[in-house]
């Protein structure tokens, strides 16, 4: 009869039965993922569902607006004319792209806030009439 070789640790548990132990549940995974549940029906503010596509709005204006300000200078100052060129519209093309982004990611967490509102919605009918 042949004994199942120990492990370093000393215990008699086989490899198998300890990756069976330390592997990942489906609950740890869920709760490491990065999306929300739909299960969790805690409300949340404006400024926790918009708060990043507000940051890059208010980013992307402020460098666009260092952009034209770098860009005008290269009008009034005859020194360093060639930096400001090509600075200048570096930071506008930027500053323009950002803003443009967080513009578009605003309707799209209001639709996405609405289709969860949907999918809740149609849970808790779904529930409603199965559950009976």
């Amino acid at each position: 009869m042949e004994m199942p070789p120990k492990s370093p640790d000393g215990s008699e548990k086989s490899p198998q039965s300890k990756e069976l132990i330390t592997s990942n549940t489906a609950s740890t995974l869920c709760m490491s993922s990065r999306s929300e549940s739909v299960w969790t029906s805690a409300s949340r503010s404006k400024w926790d569902i918009y708060h990043k596509p507000v940051i890059v709005v208010s980013v992307g204006a402020a460098i666009f607006l260092f952009g034209m300000v770098i860009t005008s200078l290269s009008c009034f100052l005859p020194k360093k004319k060639e930096v400001y060129k090509m600075c200048g519209p570096a930071f506008l093309s930027l500053g323009l792209m950002l803003l443009v982004c967080g513009l578009v990611w605003i309707p799209i967490i209001r639709k996405k806030q609405k289709q969860r509102q949907k999918s809740q919605f149609l849970q808790s009918l779904k529930s409603f009439f199965f559950n009976r």
